[in-house]
């Protein structure tokens, strides 16, 4: 007996329709329903478990899967089965999670897992754009407490027109690749990359997307009604409140943490006399009620602490650290620090400090993607590692975490915008954090920027980066600058820009608070702006035009095109050719197919050894040309002619009867080994078949 269906259409702004659909699949799970765009199918599910977890926070897992049969592939490798997942699939489940956490209820402390998984793939359809729906959706259905519905869309803009949830084709063409994630009433996150575009210009992509979520948001509810989901929401234990005991608290403490704020104190005094405070408050109480209540005590300091600093910005415009709000941190850079790369900076801005090197090298060493919806290589990219002794912590070494991951992709998107189109290299950063108190992402893009330029790699400019904070209460708000890791913890928004002096490039936002306005979000761009560019004249202090040349010990890259029927005689039988070539020149030598054309990267560190690479790679594709004149060697005396070489390598016969235009008895009497001449190359012999070379027609004929 089939299980019936309920679905809802939801209408795109060209014509295209997403359909949302459950009864059919998954009916254990809490939550489930399949999301469809064309051929493009996912299935999402909801599991929230019913006994309370000990732990203080959400333990939200949002796992997002491409499956390699969607696409109708086999996964790559030994084991023909999906394993960990990739970067790419990491990301979408940043994004999701972004919006989706800080809409549940926050003392809702249950096990709880969204699972998206690609089922059918379509080539026109972006599957990540249609996460966050699905997420949202299964959610909506559920019985889980979530403070919902919200949606996910990505905007592109096309030949001027804003698209929603574009193809990879139309992507290819804008200038605008962003995520925007909302509710019915603001927007929640945004996550993008620009060609250098306006603040102006990416408010007005957020707020077309964020009628298009609209939209969508409507057609969950509506599914929801169809199904009777009820408003009200599963029961669970809610926090343990003291109102007697927070007063206490605040009543002990606010004064005391406001002063401590006020002094603007590095991290570490000021994390010190903060614990101190903190153990004073609860030498108060005796043994029975720290043993009973000394995590709501906690609580309530923490409570009272970050209303006392969210106060004091708020009444006096004084932060943490005694800046005002729009103020930036000390910087200072250094460019060509490690003396092996192939480019290096520091960056360091007030407690935060990144290190970029850049390593240069051939497209073999580019990033290699493979996945059921995309394939293909990255010539550029960055990696971003964030050690624990950053933060003055001592942690065990997992591999390499979604943050890092995701703060990577940030700052790679950043400056993908300004590498050169024609850039000869793969370009790999590595943008190592050694201090982390706000932004190191920003930091990273900083520093990526300025050794990019130190590696000789020609940006089109510097590029800089922030992140922005907000302080809101009732009809007050700050805009804060450049925060510190204490300020995102405490704020109400983290939102970091980066671009160049003419536009934004990459952006990242996260709202905590629902109902932003407009005006704040436009407030806290032109603020971005102004940090931005004061950045910016601390970068171009430092270098403000790429070195003219790579570094003496960085590799050189010399392209060569050569005729595609020519690309087996360069590699030779089992590779011998270029084996010997690289061996003998030490370069690397690669060789890629492109347009019905062989394209020959060299890469070398030393000039003369790169020339001779060339040379002899010339010499392998050597043909001559009808009719042209060349300068050749007699390397033969036969007694019907002579051998001659074009290039070593290439050799042709001399026929006698093209030596002069005399009869030739003896070739000797006109030529000797070793001889340099002069000959005339008249194509292919029609009756023999082989190249025709004639010396006589470039001698004058006598009498």
């Amino acid at each position: 007996m089939n299980s019936k269906v309920f679905s809802e259409s939801i209408k795109l702004s060209d014509g295209r329709e997403i359909i949302i659909e459950t009864g059919k699949l998954a009916k254990q799970a809490h939550g489930s329903a399949v999301i469809k765009m064309g051929n493009c199918m996912i299935l999402a599910t909801v599991v929230s478990s019913y006994e309370e977890s000990s732990l203080n926070f959400l333990p939200l897992t949002v796992d997002y899967r491409e499956k390699f049969a969607a696409a109708g592939r086999f996964p790559g490798g030994f084991f023909k089965r999906e394993a960990r997942p990739s970067n790419e699939e990491v990301l979408t489940m940043r994004i999701v999670d972004r919006v989706l956490r800080p809409l549940f209820p926050k003392d809702y402390c249950t096990e709880t897992q969204v699972m998206l998984q690609l089922m059918s793939h379509d080539e026109n359809v972006m599957p990540d754009s249609l996460a966050g729906l699905a997420a949202s959706t299964v959610l909506s259905l559920s019985d889980i407490p979530f403070d919902g519905p919200i949606s996910e869309a990505r905007v592109a803009r096309v030949e001027g027109s804003f698209v929603i949830n574009p193809s990879k084709s139309q992507l290819e063409v804008s200038d605008i690749d962003m995520m925007v994630g909302a509710s019915e009433e603001s927007v929640i996150m945004v996550e993008g990359e620009f060609d250098q575009i306006s603040e102006e210009e990416m408010t007005q992509a957020i707020k077309f997307a964020h009628e298009e979520i609209i939209k969508q948001i409507k057609a969950q509810k509506d599914l929801a009604k169809q199904l009777g989901i009820p408003e009200t929401k599963r029961e669970y234990n809610k926090a343990i409140e003291d109102s007697d005991l927070e007063e206490r608290v605040e009543k002990d403490c606010y004064d005391k943490c406001y002063e401590i704020a006020k002094k603007g104190l590095p991290k570490s005094e000021r994390s010190h006399l903060f614990n101190n405070l903190k153990e004073e408050l609860l030498s108060t109480f005796n043994e029975e009620e720290i043993e009973e209540k000394e995590k709501l005590i906690s609580n309530y300091f923490s409570k009272t602490q970050k209303k006392a600093v969210r106060d004091l910005v708020l009444n006096e415009g004084i932060r943490l650290d005694g800046r005002n709000s729009s103020e930036i941190r000390p910087i200072w850079t250094e460019i060509n620090y490690l003396p092996s790369t192939h480019g290096s900076a520091i960056f360091t801005r007030g407690e935060t400090q990144a290190l970029a090197s850049v390593t240069l090298g051939t497209s073999r060493d580019a990033n290699i993607i493979d996945l059921p919806t995309d394939q293909g290589e990255e010539t550029f990219y960055l990696h971003y590692n964030f050690p624990p002794f950053s933060t003055g912590e001592a942690r065990p070494l997992r591999g390499t975490s979604r943050r890092e991951i995701g703060h990577g992709n940030l700052a790679q998107r950043a400056l993908k915008k300004v590498m050169p189109i024609d850039c000869p290299y793969t370009v790999r950063i590595v943008s190592e954090i050694l201090e982390s108190n706000g932004s190191s992402s920003m930091a990273s893009v900083c520093a990526g920027s300025i050794a990019l330029m130190d590696a000789g790699i020609k940006i089109k400019k510097n590029v800089s980066g922030i992140a922005m904070g907000l302080i809101t209460e009732n009809d007050k708000h700050a805009v804060l600058s450049d925060i510190l890791g204490d300020e995102d913890y405490l704020g109400d928004m983290d939102f970091k820009v980066a671009g160049t002096e003419d536009g934004i490039t990459a952006c990242q936002m996260d709202i905590k608070i629902k109902g932003l306005k407009h005006e704040i979000l436009v407030e806290a761009l032109n603020q971005a702006k102004e940090g931005r560019l004061e950045i910016l004249k601390k970068l171009n202090e430092e270098i403000s035009n790429p070195n003219e040349t790579v570094k003496a010990h960085a590799p050189k890259m010399v392209k060569i095109e050569i005729k595609k029927d020519f690309i087996g005689l360069v590699i030779g039988p089992g590779g011998k050719n270029i084996q010997e070539l690289q061996k003998e020149t030490d370069t690397t030598v690669v060789i890629n197919e492109e347009d019905e054309k062989g394209i020959v990267e060299i890469l070398g560190v030393d000039q003369d050894k790169i020339d001779n690479a060339i040379q002899r790679v010339k010499y392998l594709v050597f043909e001559p040309v009808n009719g042209e004149t060349y300068n050749v060697t007699v390397l033969k005396i036969l007694d019907f002619g002579a051998v001659i070489e074009f290039v070593p390598g290439k050799e042709a016969l001399l026929h006698v009867s093209e030596i002069a235009w005399e009869r030739v008895e003896k070739v000797t009497d006109y030529l000797n080994i070793g001889d340099k001449i002069e000959v005339k190359y008249l194509g292919t012999d029609p009756r023999t078949r082989k190249p025709k070379i004639s010396r006589k027609v470039l001698l004058k004929k006598s009498d």
